[in-house]
């Protein structure tokens, strides 16, 4: 990895937008990048038909669903080496000696990664407007389930982020955001179990309650907060972790 790309005079822009652009453009270096974004469109096509087809409904809300579940596996893969790949190969070390802030280093890198992904999500719109002109669609619930997965995957970014700070093993890094993600997508399918004080704490932590609640077309605040709030406190424990290098 050439560092000086990271400091390349780019003016009017910020050191983050530098990252930003470096690391965005360093997954479309790659073919990885359009076989996952082919494969979740082809797969999304798969969902999408077998609601309208099979079932006669003019809805996308399985396939957002789905769309949630695979993205647990894709975003952690994809975020793995963005902090693990550095302090392997011992960059990490040299972007301290530059004029840059470890909050500026993680901001680029979410970014970049929370992009891409977007871009992954934004040719499924062809199936959105298809339905539009096969049947009578209620876009309000459509409009909430790309709000509500867009937010969703930012979580898994940022957790995925959060993992990769803690190690230089990338695999490590895997197994450690997807285990996080796991966690907070189905803590929720385990409140049948446990006591009556306990479920409204574990429910609210549950990425997967509150993507529910936007993909049903209604913009609750609450949802947004709790959002925000994650990815938000993974990011700042990323930063915190990549601090503790120079202790």
């Amino acid at each position: 990895m050439n560092i000086e790309n990271y400091f390349k005079a780019l003016p009017g822009l910020s050191n983050t937008n530098i990252i930003f652009r470096k690391e965005l453009r360093s997954y479309f270096n790659s073919a990885i990048a359009y076989v996952v974004i082919l494969v979740f469109f082809v797969l999304m096509g798969w969902f999408y038909a077998s609601t309208i087809f099979l079932v006669n409904i003019a809805m996308l809300r399985d396939m957002f669903e789905y769309a949630g579940i695979i993205f647990l596996f894709i975003v952690p893969a994809m975020t793995m080496r963005l902090l693990a790949e550095e302090k392997k190969s011992g960059t990490i070390e040299l972007l301290s000696t530059k004029p840059l802030h470890d909050w500026e280093v993680v901001l680029g890198k979410f970014f970049a990664g929370w992009a891409f992904v977007g871009i992954t999500i934004l040719p499924t719109l062809i199936y959105y407007i298809a339905i539009s002109f096969l049947g009578d669609i209620d876009h309000g619930p459509v409009i909430g389930g790309y709000i509500g997965l867009f937010l969703m995957t930012g979580v898994y970014v940022a957790i995925g982020l959060l993992a990769s700070s803690l190690t230089e093993n990338q695999i490590v890094a895997f197994m450690l955001g997807l285990f996080f993600c796991l966690v907070l997508f189905f803590i929720d399918k385990t409140l049948f179990i446990l006591p009556d004080f306990a479920t409204g704490v574990l429910q609210f932590l549950s990425v997967y309650y509150h993507f529910a609640n936007i993909a049903r077309g209604v913009i609750d605040s609450r949802d947004i907060v709790y959002f925000l709030s994650v990815i938000g406190f993974s990011l700042y424990l990323s930063v915190i972790s990549l601090e503790r290098r120079k202790l």
